[in-house]
């Protein structure tokens, strides 16, 4: 595990890379062709329009005059000959309208354009309102010329551009993108699933890895915890054989009372053990009653009454909750009290102190318990609840367990819907803060 998963890492992100590599390229191409697509789809709009304004203005029927020998008119005749304009015939909304449906048959039902009417001397006849301001930028703006031709279309040797169409689409690289939106969206959204997905898999491996470790600390903690108490019954039955010591009532009572003590050792880390198999599967069983904590509280300190006297300890009692009335598993609470008070006890050094601290509010009444033990460091106060987990214990080498303890008060805290927090300083001690929920008729 240790070679193949900077192994995996390196693989999936290179892989990883890869692919936005590709569709970066695939994107920018994508773009590419759109921007080519935009400019044919304005040149072929552009030029239905020219078709349609030249059809309708140069192809209309004219005035036909016949002369007559000697025949003369007040006026000049030659002004007659004059073809007609665009602007003559057509206003500027009526050719922006004219655009506009162009434009919606080939797509572009969204396009922001700018249009001008130019005859053959370069004189702008008609425009539209943004169009001079559009004409200055070069830059960012695309125009398109269409000859707007005056003659028969089917005899192109006499088809002359008397004025021409042009049309500006401002900013066309905005609007190319604007028109991609939910083509880039998806791309987006794709590219976001997949980081997301190596965020997940990086995380299960590492996980994976830390759970492993975890596990073999466990059983090799395991082991050690069923070697010791098998290795000193052997010897008790041993001894117990030897006639002296069998003959002997007070010996054979203290290695007898040595076996039964170390037997209860073993069977409390099977207990231990298939408690946990039980919070695995969820399986947690719980017979709620109305209890009052503080009665809890002190019938688990009175079974720890010798083990302080060992250590020369003493608890300091502060129950000030007026209420104390919850909702609870006997059995299970009691337990989870006793794993607090024995952790408390089990890291501290020489005269613990351990201060047990009650206070209620109109839903919930707090318990604290706080050592003067070893402490332990941000990085171990997180991970106290993890299953399997152990903190250093520095030079503290007496410390024994499987590191269920803490996972377990959390599972029956959270059963009980309540909540637990821990703050802890290092060399200085620890304090757990537990959150019931009273029981309110």
């Amino acid at each position: 595990m240790k070679r193949t998963l900077p192994l995996i890492v390196i693989l999936i992100t290179l892989s990883l890379l890869g692919l936005i590599w590709l569709q970066a390229s695939w994107l920018e191409n994508i773009l590419e062709v759109g921007e080519v697509q935009l400019f044919h789809k304005v040149s072929d709009a552009g030029t239905s329009v020219a078709n349609d304004l030249s059809k309708s203005v140069h192809n209309s029927p004219s005035l036909n005059i016949t002369r007559k020998p000697g025949f003369r008119f007040g006026f000049d005749l030659s002004k007659l000959a004059k073809p007609p304009s665009i602007a003559d015939r057509f206003s500027q909304q009526d050719i922006y309208k004219k655009l506009e449906v162009s434009f919606e048959k080939e797509g572009l039902k969204k396009l922001s354009f700018d249009f001008a009417v130019v005859n053959d001397q370069g004189e702008v006849a008609m425009h539209s309102r943004n169009f001079e301001e559009e004409l200055m930028e070069t830059t960012n703006n695309h125009r398109t010329i269409i000859p707007i031709t005056s003659g028969n279309a089917s005899d192109i040797e006499n088809m002359s551009a008397i004025e021409n169409l042009i049309i500006i689409v401002p900013d066309y690289k905005k609007q190319v993108w604007d028109s991609l939106k939910w083509v880039i969206a998806a791309v987006a959204i794709f590219m976001l699933i997949i980081l997301a997905a190596f965020y997940v898999t990086l995380k299960t491996l590492l996980n994976q890895k830390k759970l492993s470790e975890i596990k073999s600390d466990f059983i090799n903690n395991m082991t050690h915890e069923l070697k010791t108490p098998l290795a000193t019954i052997s010897l008790a039955i041993d001894a117990v054989r030897n006639e002296k010591v069998y003959n002997d009532k007070e010996k054979f009572q203290y290695f007898t009372g040595i076996i039964k003590e170390e037997n209860k050792r073993m069977n409390k880390h099977v207990e231990t053990i298939l408690q946990a198999a039980l919070m695995e599967k969820q399986e947690l069983q719980l017979n709620f009653k109305k209890l009052h904590m503080h009665d809890i509280v002190k019938n688990v300190l009175d079974n720890y009454e010798l083990q302080l006297k060992e250590k020369m300890g003493r608890v300091v009692f502060l129950l000030n909750a007026k209420n104390d009335l919850i909702s609870a598993d006997e059995i299970h609470f009691t337990n989870m009290i006793s794993n607090l008070i024995d952790n408390a006890i089990k890291y501290s050094k020489d005269n613990p102190v351990i201060k047990v601290t009650t206070h209620s509010s109109n839903k919930l009444v707090v318990l604290s318990v706080e050592d003067n033990g070893i402490g332990m460091t941000k990085e171990n106060a997180k991970r106290i609840f993890e299953k399997f987990y152990r903190a250093h214990t520095g030079n503290v080498h007496n410390v024994k367990g499987f590191g269920l303890g803490m996972s377990y008060v959390k599972t029956v805290i959270d059963a009980h819907k309540g909540k637990i927090k821990v703050d802890s300083t290092l060399g200085k001690g620890t304090i757990f803060t537990v959150e019931m929920p009273l029981d309110i008729p």
